[in-house]
């Protein structure tokens, strides 16, 4: 049979060789030959290295088993860091985890429903999305609260089932806020406040993070809570009491401040805010002042609308301004200059009120020295008298020694 196969071979080369349109090379005995032995050793080559696998294998095996054992008979063994020491580590870093306990942590992770912290304790801490700020935000990227974010925290709570704590900075905002609220009241300053809601007694007022409480009768204007709705307006504080979570402002005071400047015999432009029987409420510059029927004209008013109309235009002077309760009194029967031109000539009055003003503080002030003066004539222990020239000096005799001779003084004339 092997003599017939390479019989056949030759005679195919043979033919082959003979050819001369065929295509492919010319196949020898000798080819033949070089590719059977080359085939052989690919065959060896093959099998040399599946061997040595296998036995990598095996190796590999035995190696994994040894280990296996070792951790199910004796894992510490060999391993310098025991178990006692990994728990006295932890006791030694771990804290209190109390509510209320103030914590430094990592933000390292977030979700729609808030954040993951690490507070290097034994369990993980989430922060809640109505926990991350004090204003409403809809997810916490919105307060700046991004993986690598590191801020201080407070624990409010925990969750029993997986020992987790739950952190807020809300809180620690709120009593910064409270904090800052009082620094202003003790400064006792103006501050700018949105209305963000009213009631029936008064409107609700948001400053500095907190929602505060301002009553109509500290509300310097005749405006509606619903006009006033999302409008800013300075306010002072009143009161400041955390405890009771009691924060009440005033409009009036802190417009009674804005309007400080002013004092007695100053002339300003207000407008008609409203008419009431007993008087006038007059808005000037956000401050409301009340001119009263009495002080209006010299001449008597019986009804108020005779003479004044809402959203008039006039010129007034302050009479008094109590800063303390935000009350200002108004007058133009002082710039009247005739008795009842405010009744038959009011142009007249605003063009001669600032004239008139000025007589009004020349006279208010001759009056206070002359007060000053009577006090000081009756006080002799102060070492300053009168002398006859009326001027003021050290306390003197103008007596002469012997005493004054009443004798040649002339009788009174009738």
């Amino acid at each position: 049979m092997a003599s017939l196969a390479s019989h056949q071979l030759t005679t195919t080369a043979i033919r082959w060789s003979h050819n001369p349109l065929a295509s492919k090379p010319i196949t020898t005995t000798t080819n033949i030959k070089q590719q059977q032995q080359r085939r052989s050793s690919i065959v060896c080559s093959s099998v040399a290295i599946a061997s040595a696998q296998n036995k990598e294998r095996i190796k590999l095996k035995e190696l994994f088993e040894q280990a296996y054992e070792r951790c199910r008979t004796a894992p510490m063994e060999g391993v310098s860091f025991t178990l006692q020491n990994f728990t006295d580590a932890l006791d030694k870093y771990d804290f209190d985890s109390e509510v209320g306990t103030k914590v430094k942590g990592t933000v390292f992770g977030t979700d729609a429903g808030g954040a993951y912290v690490d507070i290097t304790a034994k369990s993980t801490a989430y922060l809640p999305l109505q926990e991350a700020c004090i204003h409403r935000i809809k997810h916490v990227q919105e307060a700046g609260i991004v993986p690598g974010f590191k801020e201080e925290f407070v624990i409010i709570g925990e969750i029993e089932a997986d020992d987790s704590l739950i952190l807020s900075v809300k809180s620690l905002q709120y009593d910064l806020c409270w904090e800052r609220c009082r620094q202003l009241q003790a400064e006792d300053v103006v501050v700018k406040g949105k209305i963000v809601g009213s009631n029936k007694g008064g409107l609700v007022a948001e400053v500095e993070g907190l929602k505060g409480f301002v009553p109509f009768s500290q509300i310097s204007t005749k405006s509606t809570g619903e006009e006033l709705l999302d409008k800013d307006l300075p306010l002072k504080f009143v009161e400041v009491d955390e405890e009771q979570s009691r924060l009440i402002l005033s409009h009036r005071k802190a417009a009674a401040d804005s309007q400080g400047q002013l004092g007695i015999g100053s002339v300003v432009t207000g407008s008609v805010q409203s008419l009431k029987p007993y008087g006038a409420f007059i808005d000037i510059g956000g401050m409301s002042g009340l001119l009263h029927v009495s002080q209006i004209s010299h001449d008597r008013i019986t009804d108020i609308a005779t003479v004044l109309q809402p959203g008039d235009t006039l010129k007034v002077m302050i009479l008094s301004h109590d800063r303390e309760r935000g009350r200002v009194s108004l007058s133009t029967k002082k710039l009247e200059p005739t008795p009842g031109d405010m009744i038959r000539n009011p142009k007249l009055v605003f063009e001669k009120a600032e004239e008139m003003a000025q007589t009004f503080r020349q006279r208010i002030a001759q009056a206070e020295a002359m007060a000053r003066a009577d006090m000081l004539r009756f006080q002799p222990e102060s070492g300053l008298t009168l002398n006859s020239d009326g001027i003021l000096g050290p306390l003197t005799s103008d007596l002469p020694a012997e005493g004054l001779d009443l004798s040649e003084v002339p009788p009174a004339e009738e």
